[in-house]
């Protein structure tokens, strides 16, 4: 990779990580709900209206929108408000790469390798190691559902790949306008009326710059660029790079918000990290057509 384009893609794994600590600050302005809603709303308006519709079938559109938007963020921000932090947060949900090597086995037929095997053995260790620490001192529910925000990341992970868009960055933005309205049915039938209507008064200067990272930075630049760099580059060069994001988060979590690493988290990091790096690198092996007819056969249903 061009040191110009290593620049980048260590750019959007900071401003990836350090979004986690800015949802954190936003939890504080807007119920989790609502400021997901909220976060999808800018990220697709006015873009919607500046780029073409992606070349996918609706059906993959609508599908991501619900699995990455309202399960996976819905479940992500709930998490966090419920307590746990942002490094941690930023930390356990790497293993949606665990959840997709699992997800495509059983969807696409790809059969993990022994080392990929062995990397999610040590992803779900480093995960466990995680709740132990956690179990010590915060809210185990938080942390279970920032693990199903993963699995649900793991289900859109395996949509997107099926649906193969050549656009990243128009894909991201037609996606994102699908939560919308999902996520605002949500937050009125548990966040309440009052309780949004309260947030959406006292909103300032602050609560609406925090919209605008969370939506324009993270969603429309950070998946614009990070398409640009796969359109570019093999997978294989890019995805390391989504490695530094607990770096970054974690970091950021401990300057920004005074949040504590202790020892037993560094050895889950470390768990974590290595394991996502033998699952994410290593290849997995397609089972080949044993005939012509079924070739053709699971080319028409991935159409």
């Amino acid at each position: 990779m061009r040191p110009l384009h290593i620049t980048l893609a260590a750019l959007v794994a900071a401003v990836w990580g350090v979004n986690f600590v800015v949802i954190e600050l936003g939890l504080d302005h807007f119920p989790p709900l609502l400021f997901s809603a909220l976060r999808f709303l800018v990220a697709a308006l006015p873009a919607v209206f500046l780029v073409g519709r992606p070349k996918v079938a609706r059906k993959w559109i609508v599908g991501v929108g619900l699995a990455l938007g309202v399960a996976k963020f819905g479940l992500l921000f709930i998490g966090m408000d419920r307590g746990t932090g942002a490094g941690l947060s930023s930390l356990v949900l790497q293993v949606q790469a665990v959840f997709t090597a699992l997800f495509a086995a059983l969807a696409l037929g790809e059969r993990p390798g022994r080392t990929r095997v062995l990397g999610m053995a040590v992803a779900l260790a480093g995960i466990g190691v995680a709740a132990v620490d956690e179990g010590a001192d915060g809210p185990v529910l938080a942390f279970v559902l920032v693990i199903a925000a993963a699995a649900c990341w793991g289900v859109s992970n395996v949509l997107t790949r099926k649906a193969a868009p050549p656009d990243a960055l128009s894909f991201m933005v037609w996606v994102s306008t699908v939560p919308v309205l999902p996520l605002l049915g949500l937050s009125l039938l548990f966040e309440g009326w009052d309780r949004d209507t309260e947030a959406l008064a006292a909103l300032d200067w602050s609560g609406a710059g925090i919209i605008v990272y969370v939506a324009w930075i993270t969603t429309v630049f950070g998946f614009g660029a990070w398409g640009f760099l796969l359109s570019r580059y093999p997978a294989s060069s890019v995805a390391p790079f989504t490695l530094l994001v607990p770096v970054f988060g974690m970091s950021s979590a401990a300057l920004l918000l005074d949040e504590s690493v202790s020892p037993l988290r560094w050895c889950a990091a470390a768990l974590l990290v290595g394991g996502v790096a033998l699952t994410s690198l290593a290849g997995a092996r397609r089972p080949r057509p044993a005939t012509p007819e079924l070739a053709e056969s699971r080319a028409a249903g991935a159409a």
